[in-house]
């Protein structure tokens, strides 16, 4: 929900003529604010339903329960991991621990430092999609 790919990844959803479903954002706010602001950036301009949460950004949480990706990987129905950092491993982690579908789209491995073994990785957007179709059935 904020910028960079997931805002790149908001506006070409939203830009798809006859689209089906909402861009959502599980949105990270201060949590040490009393108001619960959402962190700078968040959400980015594309997103049609933010979800706002007491649950901060910080990398330090990311694979406990007070981390909003485990929101981000129960409620998806399959995964698409793109070139990321720890939050996008902490993702992948989850979503192996939790049994989500999920698969990354990269040109090497390495992209996501730290990616469990079990994810596949494919840099053809051909078998993402093929991924996605099995995944939904």
């Amino acid at each position: 929900g904020g910028a960079g790919v997931m805002g790149a990844v908001s506006k070409s959803f939203v830009e798809v003529a006859d689209r089906s479903g909402l861009a959502l954002a599980i949105v990270p706010c201060i949590s040490r604010d009393t108001d619960h602001s959402p962190v700078l950036g968040y959400p980015n301009p594309w997103v049609e339903l933010p979800i706002y949460t007491h649950l901060e950004r910080s990398l330090e949480h990311v694979d406990n329960t007070n981390s909003r990706n485990n929101i981000n990987v129960l409620t998806s129905t399959v995964l698409i991991l793109l070139p990321g950092g720890e939050g996008t491993a902490s993702e992948a982690r989850l979503a192996v621990r939790y049994g989500t579908p999920c698969i990354a789209f990269l040109r090497f491995r390495d992209e996501v430092p730290g990616l469990p073994d079990s994810i596949t990785v494919e840099s053809d957007f051909v078998h993402i999609q093929h991924f996605v179709h099995a995944s939904l059935r």
